[in-house]
């Protein structure tokens, strides 16, 4: 019943940007947080960003702060990452992630729901 269906990444130049999208279904949607969280070859899966959709309380990491920015489009019940600035460090899965209760965390053991990940790929 709950889905998270992300989409977006792709092959980009440093410095370039892309957006992220994570659409979400099976949830009351302005009930829950949504978190985006991304995973690099050898590395552990570490938190980017998340958005409360019920009171707009937003993280981000400190080393996408200023870069990247979060936000919802409710009505469609989805969930962006822009990110701007892009760098090689930045290539990894990005992964979509959602939980029941309105509060944002940065452990992805405080997520209960994921979606398939999507590839950020920044050539240096």
């Amino acid at each position: 019943e709950v889905q998270l269906q992300a989409s977006g990444g792709g092959l980009v130049q440093t410095g370039g940007s892309l957006r992220l999208s994570c659409v979400v279904s099976g949830l009351t949607f302005d009930a829950i947080a949504t978190g985006w969280f991304r995973q690099a070859p050898g590395k552990e899966r570490e938190a980017v960003s998340c958005l409360s959709i019920y009171d707009g309380s937003t993280y981000f990491a400190d080393n996408v702060k200023g870069r990247f920015t979060i936000s919802s489009d409710n009505a469609m019940n989805t969930v962006y990452l822009q990110m701007n600035g892009l760098k090689p460090e930045d290539t990894a899965i990005y992964y979509c992630a959602a939980r029941d209760g309105y509060r944002c965390y940065d452990q992805p053991n405080d997520f209960n729901y994921w979606g398939q990940g999507t590839q950020v790929t920044v050539s240096s």
